[in-house]
């Protein structure tokens, strides 16, 4: 029966599989913490894109201060699996998934939630109440900073939503969140600190507002991988929130540059040979749609001698110029693939086999894999 263990190396896998480095998956970590933790700011990573209790922990060893999940549906499977300090980032809307929301506060009492409207803090306030819960479960505003997708706008709508958190019994208003989502894979960096800097003044001024009507704003959460070494420097936010550094993938290394590494690609396997037209050999490997997704673009292999492309489901090729440059891939050779877009392309996979100079230290499941809700 099929079943790598740890010891084994990587020749030992069936392909697809999902590939760490370990020594680069831990400098990323490592640059992360040493570029960001001295400017006093709490770091809690987002968790959507590890999908992994295990490597929450192993943020949290290097520095890290809880982390962050988007849907409730994660935050069960990921505070079952031993780490419940969490920041549910998305709106918990709907009578099941309130329902949902008040089991799990029950059990995990240190997770905290974002509102922005009177209409979701109402429906959470009165489930608690019905429920007989005690303690109020702490709330954050989300402000619309300028991604339009989320959020109360800025000055009277957040004033008025505070006061109506503030007055629900089993609601604790701590703190705002503003999500620059739009602007983490800006490739000119001066405009993408400009924005950023501009995102930051309404969410740092909210913030101050809120204070001075009376509200204990101690949280002021923000910033992503592309974005946090700015979202640092401003005085007023508290804590950043950056996911994809531990990986990386092609979308933000081009937007970014390489200070992270990509550490994390998929293995994959040479299936078939087809041979040269036009002056371009093309192979099949067997890694396609339901290995790297799209939507960021095509994947890269990590030779990038070879261009990749999409074949359907389960089939991509790679191709090269048939000038004799370039080796040529014969049928069962491995290659590494570079994902697009990392979160994604995490949620493909049942596991991690995290390595170190190929052989595999550990095997990580993918906790919260296909947790959408």
């Amino acid at each position: 029966m099929y079943s790598p263990k740890v010891g084994d190396r990587l020749e030992s896998l069936d392909t697809p599989s999902m590939i760490v480095d370990l020594d680069l998956m831990e400098a990323n970590i490592k640059k992360l913490m040493d570029r960001l933790l001295p400017a006093g700011i709490n770091i809690r990573p987002h968790l959507k894109t590890t999908k992994s209790a295990i490597l929450a922990k192993r943020l949290a060893a290097a520095g890290a201060k809880g982390g962050c999940v988007a849907k409730l549906s994660e935050a069960e499977v990921i505070a079952a699996a031993g780490f419940d300090d969490l920041l549910i980032t998305c709106e918990i809307i709907g009578p099941v998934k309130v329902r949902r929301l008040v089991e799990l506060y029950k059990k995990h009492p240190k997770i905290r939630i974002v509102v922005d409207s009177t209409v979701g803090a109402t429906a959470i306030n009165d489930a608690l109440v019905k429920e007989g819960v005690q303690d109020p479960i702490s709330v954050l505003i989300d402000l619309d900073v300028g991604l339009h997708r989320t959020g109360v706008a800025a000055g009277e709508p957040a004033l008025a939503l505070a006061e109506h958190v503030g007055q629900l019994k089993q609601l604790k208003l701590i703190g705002v969140q503003g999500y620059e989502g739009h602007l983490q894979h800006l490739h000119d960096r001066a405009d993408r600190e400009r924005q950023c800097l501009a995102s930051m003044r309404t969410l740092t001024e909210t913030a101050e507002a809120l204070r001075q009507a009376g509200h204990d704003i101690r949280v002021v959460t923000t910033g992503g991988t592309g974005t946090a070494e700015f979202c640092v420097t401003v005085p007023g936010v508290t804590e950043v929130q950056p996911g994809s550094f531990i990986f990386m993938d092609t979308d933000y290394r081009n937007a970014v540059g390489t200070f992270y590494w990509n550490s994390l690609t998929v293995l994959s396997t040479v299936l078939s040979d087809q041979g040269a037209r036009d002056g371009v050999r093309y192979a099949t490997i067997d890694s396609g749609l339901k290995s790297l997704t799209t939507d960021s673009g095509l994947a890269e292999c990590k030779d990038p001698r070879y261009t990749y492309g999409v074949l359907g489901d389960e089939h991509g090729s790679l191709s090269w110029k048939d000038n004799g440059t370039v080796p040529e891939l014969s049928v069962g050779d491995r290659v590494e693939m570079i994902p697009s877009h990392i979160d994604p392309t995490i949620n493909l996979f049942d596991v991690y086999y995290a390595h170190r100079n190929g052989v595999i230290e550990e095997i990580w499941p993918v906790d919260s894999r296909g947790k959408v809700q």
